[in-house]
């Protein structure tokens, strides 16, 4: 069992910047592929990145390339999610999830544990 608890989320406007965190407490963290996703208001949850039990695998989404970088620090059971030239379109509730597959996955159905999620608004 893991738990997930997201953090930073916030109001910013747009060209701004935020970093989310995700703080992982029970088994290795280590074991666990990260990953985040995000959903918008009357909008499936989408991902956004992932990242290896190790780090040394990452995947973006295309949207979210060259803005957005994950990372994760095992000493410290906490991925992270650092986001700049934020727009009005990445507001939505943003999730950690876990994953004891191998790899790096973008589907949900891939992920065994999340968190409760953190509201991220962007204002024009």
């Amino acid at each position: 069992q893991v738990q997930l608890v997201e953090s930073g989320g916030g109001s910013v406007q747009a060209g701004g910047s935020l970093r989310l965190s995700c703080a992982a407490s029970g088994r290795s963290f280590s074991s666990y592929a990260m990953g985040w996703f995000r959903q918008a208001a009357g909008k499936e949850r989408e991902f956004v990145a992932a990242v290896s039990r190790s780090g040394g695998r990452i995947r973006y989404a295309d949207s979210m390339k060259g803005r957005f970088t994950i990372s994760r620090d095992n000493a410290k059971s906490t991925v992270y999610l650092q986001m700049s030239s934020l727009k009005p379109e990445d507001t939505a509730v943003y999730y950690c999830a876990a994953a004891s597959a191998v790899g790096v996955a973008t589907e949900t159905s891939r992920y065994d544990y999340w968190g409760q999620g953190t509201q991220v608004t962007v204002s024009s």
